[in-house]
């Protein structure tokens, strides 16, 4: 009995899995600096292409904390943040990483960089200020209690943050301050954040909420959805379209965010974030990555994933049979670098 419910598990996994474009793990985040592409698991690896996905290096991350988010300033110098107050840095392009002493022990949730600022958002309201390159970084006061999700900022003076029930904070002196904004009665948790200028930004979160601001952040108001579901990043794209990334799905809009449609996207593939990538839109799922066509809104998944294991198929049918699996030896293109 044991035996063939471990068949069937195996089973499903594989299968979620194909559907998606398997990854190697659960991916949490991407970030890209020409020529570099990151893809951050939630746990201890770093996958690196400088080819603009053709190909994967690993990277090996310290410490057993959970992953969050991930933030490079150039092609050399970036961050990632996780729970417990972990943040890790590299100067030489995620060869090799040290940990960063942070005046907080909560899980830090989103990092963003202007130049040589920076700032990270985490759990009970807390923000973290870096005016060095992210050297040293001290504590902002958000006057919230809430979690934070999303930290964005147009440039050194103009920020936001979102986070749980709703909050919404902004600050016009670069974080010296912060206040929260008016918004709609009756909102859910908000997952991200994003302005076009210092004047007008979207947020997006659970429920299929679609918040709009015209006035630097102060107002919001609540924009029509065609999803229910949640909702996880925004960005817009260099043609100015508009990106918003749901589990299965994906929303745009091509007339400066006054209404959004729905782009349906094949496979279980969970998607988190919408990243831009040269001139093209790319959307990471925690169980593969999908890129844009063209310039238009088709996607298709990223079959160089690293571990991607090419005997997949066969993989599937041994577990349904209750037989031994090991996949471990085709890995693809994927070179470890301890």
């Amino acid at each position: 009995m044991m035996r063939n419910l471990l068949a069937l598990l195996l089973y499903v996994s594989a299968s979620v899995g194909a559907a998606g474009a398997a990854a190697p793990c659960s991916i949490q985040r991407a970030a890209f600096r020409e020529p570099y592409l990151w893809l951050l698991c939630d746990r201890q690896n770093l996958f690196v292409s400088t080819d603009g996905g053709a190909t994967w290096q690993t990277r090996r991350l310290p410490g057993e904390a959970k992953f969050r988010a991930m933030a490079f300033l150039d092609s050399r110098r970036g961050f990632v943040v996780g729970d417990e107050g972990t943040v890790l840095a590299t100067e030489d392009g995620a060869e090799t990483w040290r940990a960063v002493s942070v005046p907080t022990r909560e899980n830090l949730t989103s990092i963003h960089f202007v130049g040589e600022l920076g700032w990270i958002a985490g759990w009970t309201g807390v923000i973290l200020h870096s005016v060095d390159g992210g050297r040293n970084w001290e504590r902002q006061q958000s006057g919230v209690k809430q979690g934070l999700e999303s930290i964005y900022f147009v440039d050194s003076e103009h920020g936001w943050a979102v986070g749980w029930i709703g909050t919404i904070l902004r600050t016009n002196d670069g974080g010296k301050t912060w206040e929260k904004a008016r918004t709609p009665d009756n909102l859910w948790s908000l997952d991200s954040v994003y302005f076009r200028d210092a004047e007008e930004g979207w947020a997006v979160g659970f429920g299929g909420q679609i918040l709009r601001s015209c006035d630097g952040g102060a107002t919001w108001q609540k924009q029509a959805s065609p999803l229910k579901a949640w909702l996880k990043s925004v960005v817009f794209d260099d043609a100015g379209r508009g990106w918003i990334a749901s589990d299965d799905t994906l929303l745009a809009t091509d007339n400066n965010g006054e209404s959004w449609t729905q782009v349906p996207v094949e496979g279980a593939v969970f998607i988190h974030q919408v990243l831009r990538v040269r001139d093209s839109i790319w959307a990471v799922g925690q169980f593969g990555v999908l890129k844009q066509d063209g310039d238009g809104l088709g996607l298709t998944a990223l079959a160089t994933l690293p571990g991607q294991p090419e005997n997949d198929g066969q993989a599937r049918k041994d577990a349904a049979e209750g037989a031994s699996v090991d996949v471990s030896a085709n890995r693809g293109s994927v070179r470890n670098i301890e």
